[in-house]
Formats: C-alpha cells, sequence, structure tokens
C-alpha cells in the first residue's frame, strides 16, 4: 500500500532513539535517511548538524521521547531549531512514542502538566506539524497550536490476531478486554477488527505504578481474552489483570500494546505472569535483554510511511484507521 516518494525536496531525517524504525520507514518510502550528525560533549550538552542543504525542503525528523527521555526530547528541540535556522520550508515532527504523555492534567494541587509544557517547547522550537501513535490522552492533540495526526496502533495489532492460528480456529471465543474504564475507546477499536465482545476489568489504583484489581465485567469464562493498552510500563496492571482473567475461567491470556515501555520489574513480571504472548509494536526500540520468548513485535513503519506519504502529497489520512496492516518485517 506503501507509495514511494519522488520528491528531491522531501527529506526525512532519524535521531538517536529508534535508528531501526527510522530505517524501515525510509524503506518503504523508496529514500534514504537524510545526513545528520549528533554529538553529545562531555558535559552532556547536546550538538546537531545537518550533513547536507536542506534549504527550501519539506523535512520529516523521527525520533521517540522514550528512555532515556530527556536527551531524547532535548536532541528533537535541537534538531527541530537548526531545521529552522537552515531555512527548512516545513518541520514534521514523527513521534512514535510522545513521553510525558501520563502528565496530562492535574490531578492532585500544585502538580504540572507536563504534557502540555512539551507540546509548547516543540511548537515553539519551530515544528510546523506533528505525526504520533496512540496518544495516553488524546486530547492532548489539543495542547499544540499546530496541526497533529494521531494514528492508531489497533489496526497492526488486530492483524497479528487475524492471522494467528489460535484466533483462527477460535474466532467465536475471543475477548478484548480493557484493563480500565479510560482503555475502553481502544479495546472496542480491536473488538471492531476482531469481531468481538468486550470485557473490562475494573480496578483502584492506590498509587501511581499500583494497581488492584477490584472486578471484571463482562464473560471471559472459557474464552481466549486480548488485554489492549496504549502502553506497558512496569507491568503490575497488565499481570494483575491477566491473572484475574484467569481467576475468572479464562482458557489463555494474551496482551497486546503500542509501546513498550517495559521498566524496571517488567520483563521478569511478564517472563513470571500467565500471559502467553505480549505483541508490541517498535515505537520505541527494544534492547536485546528484553526480547524474551514471550514478546512478539511488529512493524509500525509501513503505518508511518503510508501516513507521511498521505501528508506530503495532501491527501487524507483518515482511512488509515479502518484498514489493518501488515507489520511482519
Amino acid at each position: 500500500m506503501v507509495h514511494e516518494i519522488k520528491d528531491s525536496r522531501f527529506k526525512l531525517f532519524a535521531l538517536s532513539s529508534n535508528q531501526p524504525l527510522a530505517e524501515k520507514v525510509a524503506e518503504a518510502l523508496g529514500i534514504p535517511l537524510g545526513k545528520a550528525a549528533s554529538q553529545t560533549f562531555s558535559d552532556g550538552e547536546v550538538k546537531i548538524n545537518i550533513e547536507e542543504s536542506i534549504r527550501g525542503c519539506h523535512v520529516y525528523v523521527l525520533q521517540s521521547t522514550s528512555q532515556p527521555v530527556n536527551d531524547n526530547l532535548m536532541e528533537l528541540l535541537i534538531m527541530i531549531d537548526a531545521l529552522r535556522r537552515a531555512s527548512a520550508k516545513t518541520i514534521n515532527v514523527v513521534i512514535p512514542y510522545y513521553g510525558y504523555a501520563r502528565q496530562d492534567r492535574k490531578a492532585q494541587s500544585r502538580e504540572p502538566i507536563t504534557s502540555k509544557l512539551v507540546a509548547n517547547m516543540i511548537t515553539v522550537a519551530g515544528a510546523d506539524r506533528v505525526l504520533t501513535l496512540d496518544l495516553h490522552a488524546a486530547q492532548i492533540q489539543g495542547f499544540f497550536d499546530i496541526p497533529v495526526d494521531h494514528l492508531l496502533g489497533a489496526p497492526l495489532l488486530a492483524n497479528y490476531f487475524l492471522e494467528h492460528e489460535t484466533f483462527k480456529n477460535n474466532a467465536s471465543d475471543v475477548v478484548v478486554v480493557s484493563p480500565d474504564h479510560g482503555g475502553v475507546t481502544r479495546a472496542r477499536k480491536l473488538a471492531e477488527f476482531l469481531k468481538a465482545p468486550i470485557a473490562i476489568i475494573d480496578k483502584r489504583r492506590p498509587r501511581a505504578n499500583v494497581a488492584e484489581v477490584m472486578n471484571i465485567i463482562g464473560n471471559v469464562d472459557g474464552k481466549y481474552c486480548v488485554i489492549i493498552d496504549d502502553m506497558i510500563d512496569t507491568a503490575g496492571t497488565i499481570t494483575l489483570a491477566a491473572k484475574a482473567l484467569v481467576d475468572a475461567g479464562a482458557k489463555e491470556v494474551y496482551v497486546c500494546c503500542t509501546h513498550p515501555i517495559l521498566s524496571g520489574p517488567a520483563i521478569q513480571r511478564l517472563q513470571d505472569s500467565v500471559i502467553k504472548e505480549v505483541i508490541v509494536t517498535d515505537s520505541i526500540q527494544l534492547p536485546e535483554e528484553k526480547k524474551i520468548d514471550k514478546i512478539r513485535q511488529v512493524s509500525v513503519a509501513k503505518l508511518l510511511a503510508e501516513a507521511i506519504f498521505r501528508i506530503h502529497e495532501d491527501k487524507s489520512v483518515s482511512p488509515l484507521f479502518n484498514e489493518k496492516f501488515d507489520g511482519e518485517d
């Protein structure tokens, strides 16, 4: 489905966070990656050097603001500033994973809304457009005063399950599960693709990164359950949810998410859990030590490439919300 771009004024650059994904996107678009070098001085300061002319060009920069979050964010801001000062015609920022997205509101007194702050910094630095994937809260799009194209990971994840033998043979016994009330819209989207009912896990969260499962809304007895979330961080919520489903009679539990943050004890928790498989995308680059047998990774490269092509050609991006994508490499 992805089309090649044959415009000499189109440039795609990759920064440090996810070079392999950027290379796949460039390959899908039939173009080479732009030449740029990032240098870190001994005191931690970052310097960007763009090694080719971009005057009058439509430039796309791919950078996930994943761990190390602040380093990757600062590198992105410096790159945007360098592009603006080098007379790029448009600067389009591709952020597969948008860090600080969970700080999107004041949950208690005297808290910052850091997600808005990051949006302000990207805008002030000189970006003209943002392309991102599965924001933690959809309203973050409104934090920007520039256009935001917000892609969904559900079509990619759905394609994996539709091709999976277990789900082909047991289609009538599949249930999509939201790990909380806030994720119901995401679960419904995946359920539409899989033609399956949904269930909801009602939980109470005493403090950050700690969740206590309270109740399951929906029938999961004897079912193949697919829990979907936008991200897995420490995996505490997901593993508790999976155990609750098995205790309620679920036959097998699969987990999928767009952003595999997998910090702290996440890998060990997933390894020790009742979860059969964990399906994630490559919006965040996984180091080798996190690629355990339970984890299956699908690529967002074709989805991002098609979106970039459509944006560059002034075509609608909305069809990408409803079409399944093959995320295999």
